[in-house]
């Protein structure tokens, strides 16, 4: 566990933080950007049109863990995802915006949800991610041209869910991955950029969906990530940084794909995460006492399933989906 000067206090008497409020979050995100009621003219809602598509795979994926995804409006998701998806194949955050891998993958992560692939022109996203892949193995996330690990994500994840990963190199796309591998086993953004645990979950991931683990040093990679936790019990993203719900998911997801998540103190990441919970409005935030949003709201509830909570569904720790909607798919990704 690090020493660190940055870390919040996690109060001794969490009232009713200490446990899971479930049915709250479910409510709050049933009614977040919901036009019937009002939300959607909310000043946050509004300033976050050019990620709404990842905000809808948030608050989705998270309703469909909390066993309460029938509360939303699929033809609605579905048509706002056809209208966002562009001439070239790939998928924009929202319509009128350009296309970009994150929200190509958001779009189909929430389709796959619904078990409504078939509503996507399938072989224009397989031909998009196919065009986004550069000589060096490395993916753009558009088509202008920013490299970044996180995209090789984006690309091997996507493909992966439409069963057509057969379609890019996917040793050059590992082999990059690699290159961006740092000496305490942690990731960057390009090759010899710092280590960082979203980097990480999104390296680590690729690898995973690439079949290509044996490239990482379990051990090496596991005590940096270990490393991330705070006296407070929460997890921050790089040395010196406070702790944050969403690096919850993306530390505790990369220990458990290279078979180290036992490494933690998991009681004191619990308490952390629960104490990151609204007991009035619903939601989770990045810290006790903070303002909750659909995406720490969607980590928290992950994270917890990844600590054995079982009154929320199964997540796997590669694609953040649930792990029946995997099923469903016939999507086995070997660990």
């Amino acid at each position: 566990m690090a020493k660190a000067s940055n870390d919040v206090t996690v109060p001794d008497d969490l009232g009713l933080r200490e446990t899971l409020l479930l049915q709250k979050h479910a409510d709050y995100l049933a009614t977040y950007g919901n036009s019937e009621a009002g939300s959607e003219h909310d000043y946050e809602y509004c300033v976050t049109e050019y990620l709404r598509m990842s905000g809808v795979y948030w608050g989705l994926t998270c309703m469909s863990l909390l066993g309460q995804l029938e509360r939303m409006k699929r033809d609605e998701v579905l048509a706002f995802i056809q209208k966002c998806q562009c001439s070239n194949g790939g998928i924009s955050a929202s319509p009128g915006h350009d296309a970009h891998l994150l929200y190509t993958l958001s779009a189909v992560q929430v389709c796959c949800l619904y078990d409504a692939v078939s509503e996507l022109d399938v072989g224009g996203i397989v031909q998009y991610v196919v065009s986004l892949q550069r000589k060096d193995g490395s993916f753009s996330g558009d088509e202008w041209g920013e490299v970044d690990s996180r995209f090789s994500f984006c690309a091997l994840s996507c493909l992966t869910l439409l069963q057509r990963l057969d379609a890019v190199d996917v040793r050059g796309a590992a082999d990059f991955v690699v290159r961006c591998m740092n000496f305490d086993g942690g990731f960057g953004v390009v090759p010899g950029s710092e280590s960082h645990s979203g980097q990480v979950f999104c390296c680590v991931g690729a690898l995973a969906l690439a079949n290509h683990l044996d490239a990482i040093d379990a051990d090496v990679l596991g005590w940096w990530l270990c490393e991330r936790q705070l006296p407070s019990g929460g997890l921050n993203g790089r040395p010196e940084k406070l702790p944050d719900v969403c690096y919850s998911w993306w530390v505790l997801s990369s220990l458990a794909m290279i078979g180290r998540l036992h490494w933690i103190d998991k009681d004191k990441l619990r308490r952390y995460i629960l104490a990151c919970q609204d007991d009035e409005t619903g939601g989770f935030a990045d810290r006790p006492g903070n303002m909750v949003d659909p995406f720490h709201t969607l980590f928290g509830v992950a994270s917890l399933s990844l600590l054995g909570d079982t009154s929320v569904g199964k997540v796997n720790p590669v694609l953040c989906m649930p792990q029946d909607v995997l099923d469903r798919a016939n999507v086995f990704i070997p660990l």
